[in-house]
């Protein structure tokens, strides 16, 4: 029982100083410096306009240059986060005067990001989105999650003494800026899909930052304004309740289709991988994607041609047998390759690679062919050469006929290069004469072993006139 005991007032000292390196009423400010703080920022006029403008035009040059710290330093300096946690310090406690001020404010420095970086991108290069722009076009819910933490620990920040590098952080993790750019992308090169895509990801964070702020607000236990409106209240909870869930509706569905696209690609990748593998054939490269609901794997082959109808037919049966079934398979091979096949630098390489071990193996097959045949040209030479020599130091001697040829065993299997000379000499040769015509040959023709075969059966000399018949 004493153990009991112990134990238990042991625990319970623990869980109270654990529970005391969380709180925060000792650190906070007082709720009208606080609220200073937050209104202050609120309105864009003056210095907060400009720093506005300049923070637009640096984020477009960011994303159009595709480098990463510019866009850093664009979210550092951008003023967006002030309205936005105004609004939920409006909310929070019922300053509606406040809440319009900063719905004016944000909804101008949306129109006005808006316009001044489709500005700026339709008198800038570029013309193909880059990865920075791709990026703030596919909001998810981990997006929501970015933005809810973000936003708290901003209100959080403002409200506490010891504030530290808290905003700055924010405000890169938050990432308001680079999406109202890239939105303005779209309006100046006509692409609907960058446009809704980013705006929509800058309307999630600014919703759950706000979110974030109305919870702070609360759970800070801020005193409301005086004048109160309870229907007003109500329904400007219920507004923003419904926003909030219906954000996160969109964005878990688009989640979902995230994995699920995550999901076939790196299935995709591994069926081409594993199955795509021939013996003359490689694959030069290969791109699976979803394309309005629809799975596509492109896949290009270099090297000998493969008959494209049983290929097709082959691979469509593999995917469906490993669970792919319904996915458009693009093959090309040989002609039906395009520029833009292999017209980045990866895609190069790899292709110019893969054409140099080509070119290297034909070029070994034309080498061995070419001292092939230029071993039996030595061979037909020297037959014509010697031939008059043959018939004054062998008169008994009517045809020569020298080879190169391959001796192979039935069983086992081996295979040896033979030099052979074969002589018509229907009176026949003597065992010295067999040797001084060998030895003579292999002077002739430069090798050590030579075999000779003396009036061969039925072989075909061009004097017809061979021994036996």
């Amino acid at each position: 029982m004493t153990i009991n005991t112990s134990f238990k007032e042991g625990f319970l000292k623990f869980w109270k100083e654990l529970l005391s390196y969380f709180k925060v009423g000792d650190d906070l400010i007082p709720q009208n410096e606080a609220e200073q703080s937050i209104r202050s920022g609120v309105s864009f006029k003056g210095s907060q306009l400009l720093v506005l403008i300049f923070a637009i035009f640096i984020a477009s040059l960011g994303l159009n240059t595709d480098s990463i710290p510019v866009i850093i330093g664009a979210m550092l300096i951008s003023p967006l986060m002030g309205p936005i946690i105004g609004m939920g310090l409006a909310i929070g406690i019922q300053d509606y005067s406040l809440l319009r001020r900063g719905l004016k404010n944000i909804s101008m420095a949306i129109v006005g990001s808006l316009v001044a970086s489709a500005i700026y991108f339709l008198i800038s290069p570029q013309y193909e989105g880059s990865s920075q722009l791709l990026a703030r076009t596919s909001p998810s819910i981990y997006d929501v999650f970015v933005a809810l933490f973000g936003g708290g620990a901003g209100i959080l920040s403002i409200a506490c003494k010891n504030k530290g590098q808290v905003m700055p952080g924010v405000a890169i993790a938050t990432s308001l800026m680079p999406p109202l750019c890239t939105a303005g992308y779209g309006i100046a090169t006509l692409q609907p899909h960058f446009f809704f895509g980013a705006l929509y990801l800058f309307f999630t964070n600014m919703i759950f930052i706000l979110f974030a702020s109305l919870l702070g607000v609360k759970l800070m236990k801020y005193s409301k304004v005086v004048v109160q409106d309870n229907k007003r209240n109500r329904r400007v909870t219920n507004i923003v309740y419904t926003i909030v869930f219906a954000t996160i509706g969109v964005s878990a569905f688009l989640t979902y289709e995230m994995i699920r696209k995550s999901i076939f690609i790196a299935e995709a990748t591994s069926f081409v991988e594993k199955e795509m593998v021939f013996p003359n054939t490689q694959v030069l490269n290969h791109k699976e994607y979803v394309e309005r609901g629809k799975r596509y794997i492109d896949v290009t082959l270099i090297g000998a041609a493969l008959p494209k109808d049983s290929l097709q037919l082959a691979m469509m049966n593999k995917l469906d047998s490993v669970g792919l079934g319904g996915t458009v398979l693009n093959i090309k091979q040989g002609f039906s390759m395009t520029k833009a096949t292999i017209d980045n630098d990866r895609n190069f390489d790899r292709f110019y690679s893969m054409m140099q071990q080509e070119i290297a193996s034909k070029q070994s097959v034309i080498d061995s062919l070419k001292q092939i045949v230029t071993q039996h040209q030595i061979y037909s030479d020297e037959s014509v050469r010697i031939a008059p020599e043959v018939q004054v130091l062998f008169p008994n001697v009517k045809d020569l006929a020298l080879s190169r040829m391959v001796a192979t065993s039935v069983s086992p299997d081996r295979a040896d290069t033979v030099n052979m000379v074969f002589v018509n000499a229907p009176a026949g040769l003597n065992a010295s004469d067999r040797k001084r015509l060998t030895d003579y040959v292999k002077v002739r023709l430069k090798e050590k072993d030579v075999h000779l075969t003396v009036n061969p059966a039925n072989f075909p000399w061009p004097s017809g006139n061979a021994a036996g018949k």
